[in-house]
């Protein structure tokens, strides 16, 4: 590397980045300034205030409108208002200054879902009309669809539209994949009539739900049903994909083979090229390259006789087995066919999320050009893929290309556009990292629609059977007493089943919140960690030559991309974490030789692949031995790291240096080294405490003296627990 270019690398990292995270950071810090809003709800037509409106802050604060309508409540710039009322649908209201909020609402008596007026409009409309309109909206709006249920459930009359309807209901929920209400509604349509199709549905939804005994068991008995020709398949295939679930790959190939027998006795071409690919990718999980690759052959050969749709999936398939096999050259030429496909496909009706995109292919042709070392072919389909992924607004693939561009570019040692592709990389990420928090608020408010209009539904049903009850009970008064029992445990039921869905979803939204908080101190520990490391750097640069530098740096970027490759995971595998720390203390050890010796040590006994552990989690306390207790040592120090079986489930990962100790070195650090010392280990702890929390108890961290002398030192024992 030229010195230019570490002078321009060095430059961009010392003061481009730090006053962009300094940006930043006060932007973050203007938006947290709590003040307090004061606003009105009223109707809009009227104006006439409504009272004991509920607002509430999401996540945080509540209070409800007064008598005059009238509130105020506490919140931040930027935060989201929920104002809910059961006379009127939820509003929510974005917060942008501290000026009064005027929300209005429909009046109460047009709101969608006051009982009376919704009977009455649903009477004038057909129950095949109000299901075909639920059925064409269930991949536009869950809430559009599920509105059109309820009405037709409200005018149902027998128990065949009942299961009808039950089972559309099921089919919404499966596509939105909230498999666990697909499971409740498939029961419910089986409750009012039993027919094979829904028998089919359900054993799906349960092996989506992840409840395979109950899923098999419903398979195997219908096999012995009288099953069209195409349920008959349907069943098979179901039958290997929970087997294949559960890793049982014989019993799928076996199940496989007999759906796709019958699909090819039966000529239903679809269900060939779909069975004919399972059997393939079971071949290859198992191994069988020669048998995986003669059925992918098949089922590319009968997906090109299917259509144009059918045939690029399939190609797609094929691609990636060949990827995984590292057979590049076959892999490139099929993905350039495909590629050539889409473009004859209207694009506008594939999303970003498909792997039908241009831009997601041209990604995987310049991944196998660099992964088969010719370089120079991939860097113009990476930088094609960026420019389609712009036009498409496709954040990820822009993410993932820019950052393989810049990897490429080290590669090859031009270090001025590869430090362009990583600045425009980072940009990325935080533009990505901002929409995954939109659409996680997003998916919470969507959640707690399904819910409310799941338990509206579950109303309509229960007044349906109340009604039923009744016009049985002016005809049998004999039986009242057992009528009002049955009536109560089904009130009974419905309350525990409401407390059910209520305590899921607030499970859900504190999943969702530790991994926001996740996500937030991983962020803080990166740049902390980036420019601590960078203080190495530029000592060694300013103190060596420029060979022993530009050896130094290479080490450097080697570690850095190691650690955002790992940034975004909860836990990684010991044995990245051993090979990042053998890195970092490597190269700390090269500036500081005078200063201290190490040890890594890792007991033989030890299967260190079974171990995970948060990655970032050891670097520190490694960092605050080097920096603030071996480097004030007068005479040469040492660090041992060594990794210790401690049971059968549990080891130790002790840090153990003979500085001067954590007394000398508190007294010795200014005001700042102790602010960011405290905050550095801070986000130590809240890391662990969270993912403690979610994974029961995994790692313990205990910190003391070394030994009870001068230079006492300091060791950190940190015990890790197997899943």
């Amino acid at each position: 590397m030229h010195k230019h270019s570490l002078y321009i690398i060095v430059l961009f990292l010392f003061f481009i980045a730090p006053s962009a995270i300094a940006q930043e950071y006060e932007l973050e810090k203007e938006k947290k300034k709590a003040f307090t809003v004061r606003g009105v709800v009223k109707e809009s037509d009227t104006d006439r205030p409504i009272k004991e409106v509920n607002i509430q802050v999401n996540g945080g604060a509540y209070t409800s409108s007064s008598i005059s309508g009238d509130f105020k409540i506490i919140v931040n710039k930027g935060d989201e208002l929920i104002i809910s009322h059961k006379d009127f649908e939820t509003v929510y209201y974005t917060i942008k200054n501290n000026e009064r909020i005027t929300i209005n609402v429909e009046p109460a008596e047009t709101s969608l879902y006051n009982s009376k007026r919704s009977s009455k409009k649903a009477k004038y409309k057909s129950f095949k009309t109000l299901l075909d309109s639920a059925i064409a909206n269930k991949k536009v709006s869950a809430e559009k669809s599920i509105q059109f249920i309820a009405e037709s459930i409200a005018v149902s009359t027998s128990t065949k539209q009942n299961a009808e309807a039950f089972m559309v209901l099921g089919d919404v929920y499966m596509y939105w994949k909230q498999y666990d209400l697909a499971v409740s509604n498939y029961r419910i349509s089986l409750n009012n009539e039993t027919t094979n199709e829904v028998n089919l549905k359900l054993a799906n939804a349960f092996s989506k739900n992840g409840n395979y005994q109950e899923s098999l068991s419903i398979y195997e008995d219908l096999k012995n049903e009288p099953l069209s020709n195409y349920q008959a398949i349907e069943c098979y295939e179901g039958l290997g994909d929970v087997y294949n679930k559960v890793n049982k790959k014989k019993e799928s190939l076996t199940a496989y083979q007999k759906g796709l027998e019958l699909a090819h006795k039966h000529k239903i071409s679809i269900k060939e090229v779909v069975l004919t690919s399972k059997i393939a990718e079971t071949y290859g999980d198992l191994g069988e390259v020669s048998n995986a690759k003669t059925y992918y052959t098949n089922s590319l050969n009968l997906a090109v006789e299917e259509n144009k749709s059918t045939a690029v999936k399939e190609k797609i398939k094929v691609a990636d087995y060949n990827n995984k096999t590292k057979d590049y050259d076959n892999e490139i030429a099929l993905r350039k066919e495909i590629v050539k496909d889409l473009k004859e496909i209207k694009s506008d009706t594939i999303h970003n999320e498909s792997p039908l995109t241009v831009q997601k292919q041209n990604y995987k042709i310049g991944n196998a050009y660099y992964l088969n070392n010719n370089i120079d072919e991939a860097i113009p389909y990476f930088e094609e893929s960026i420019k389609e992924a712009e036009k498409k607004e496709d954040l990820v693939v822009r993410k993932d290309a820019t950052r393989k561009l810049s990897e490429v570019y080290v590669n090859v040692g031009n270090y001025e556009k590869a430090l362009s592709a990583y600045q425009k990389y980072t940009s990325l990420v935080e533009k990505l990292n901002v929409k995954k928090e939109q659409e996680i608020s997003r998916a919470m408010r969507n959640n707690r629609s399904i819910v409310e209009n799941q338990n509206r539904i579950t109303s309509l049903e229960k007044d349906r059977q109340l009604t039923i009850s009744q016009f049985e009970l002016s005809k049998a008064q004999n039986k009242s007493k057992t009528v009002i029992i049955y009536s109560l445990l089904g009130g009974i039921l419905l309350l525990l089943f409401v407390a059910y869905l209520m305590y899921k979803s607030m499970k859900q939204q504190k999943l969702s919140n530790n991994l926001l908080a996740l996500k937030s101190l991983r962020s803080q520990m990166n740049p902390h960690f980036i420019f601590n490391a960078l203080n190495s750097v530029n000592g060694f640069i300013a103190t060596n030559d420029e060979r022993t530098a530009n050896k130094y740096l290479s080490d450097f970027s080697q570690l850095m991309r190691a650690v955002l490759e790992n940034s975004e995971e909860d836990f990684i595998p010991l044995n990245k974490e051993v090979e990042l720390l053998e890195l970092y203390t490597k190269l700390e050890h090269f500036r500081f030789q005078d200063k201290f010796d190490y040890t890594i040590k890792v007991d033989k006994a030890i299967a260190i692949n079974d171990y995970q552990i948060p990655p970032m989690l050891l670097q520190p306390y490694i960092e605050n031995a080097v920096w603030h207790g071996l480097r004030y040592k007068k005479e040469k120090g040492i660090l041992n790291i060594s990794i210790n079986k401690k049971n059968h489930s549990e080891i130790t990962i002790t840090i153990a240096d003979n500085g001067i100790g954590r007394e000398k070195s508190k007294a010795m650090k200014t005001d700042n080294q102790k602010k960011h010392n405290s905050k550095g280990m801070g986000n130590i702890k809240k890391r662990v405490a969270i993912l403690n929390e979610m994974y029961k108890d995994k790692v313990d961290v205990f910190i003391d003296d070394y030994k009870a002398e001068e230079d006492i030192g300091t060791k950190v024992v940190v015990t890790i627990r197997k899943d």
